[in-house]
């Protein structure tokens, strides 16, 4: 039984996880040293800190802050990507998932946000997908970062279902090591080979259905 689909948002709703990396990058540059792309990946469905901790690592600069200036950090790292979120529009909405999300809703699964980010209501109203939505769970709700399943069984309770009907839909091995932590299914999402932990996987979706997610069945590439 399918109950209740959990959703990350970066990567999976929305392509925001471009701007995370930019606003590092910046961050980055300031402090004397480049973040690759390739270095940005790890910090894909993290808190804020702990990426923090992964750019300041690449840069060989982790430990020469205090517990003040990271936060000083990270402030400005958020200031910049809030500046990339409030242009953000509906357009910006990854192919697929407004249908997807309304068949959902149509079928009387509920639907739950589950994401690290504090900026997530932000986000949810400049894109106009807040009323698809039955619950929200962010950073300000939760004070554990995945791998650990908080962030899903909050969600969970929200919904007011069990963690065993809920199927997490996620773009980061972290989300889905949280998933099966919370003892939820997982839909991986995008074609990383770091979700292979995931119990299904899609590309994207579009051509994705409600049946194919009860039956297992994962959409052709």
């Amino acid at each position: 039984m399918i109950a209740c689909c959990i959703f990350d948002l970066d990567g999976v709703v929305v392509d925001t996880a471009r701007y995370h990396y930019l606003a590092w990058a910046e961050l980055a540059r300031s402090l004397g040293f480049e973040f690759t792309p390739e270095q940005g990946e790890a910090t894909r469905g993290v808190s804020r800190m702990a990426s923090l901790d992964i750019v300041l690592r690449a840069g060989g600069m982790q430990g020469r802050f205090s517990a003040e200036e990271r936060e000083r950090l990270a402030a400005r790292k958020n200031a910049r990507y809030l500046e990339y979120v409030s242009r953000m529009t509906a357009d910006e909405v990854l192919p697929g998932v407004v249908r997807f999300l309304g068949e959902l809703r149509a079928r009387g699964v509920k639907v739950v946000l589950g994401s690290a980010s504090k900026n997530a209501g932000t986000i949810l109203d400049r894109c106009a997908l807040r009323p698809l939505f039955d619950a929200v769970v962010d950073g300000t709700l939760v004070t554990r970062a995945k791998p650990d399943p908080e962030i899903f069984v909050r969600g969970a309770e929200l919904a007011g279902v069990r963690p065993a009907d809920c199927v997490v839909f996620e773009d980061a091995a972290a989300g889905i090591e949280a998933a099966a932590r919370a003892g939820m299914r997982s839909v991986g999402v995008g074609g990383s080979p770091t979700l292979a932990a995931a119990t299904m996987r899609l590309r994207s979706f579009e051509g994705f259905a409600f049946e194919m997610l009860a039956a297992g069945v994962e959409p052709r590439s």
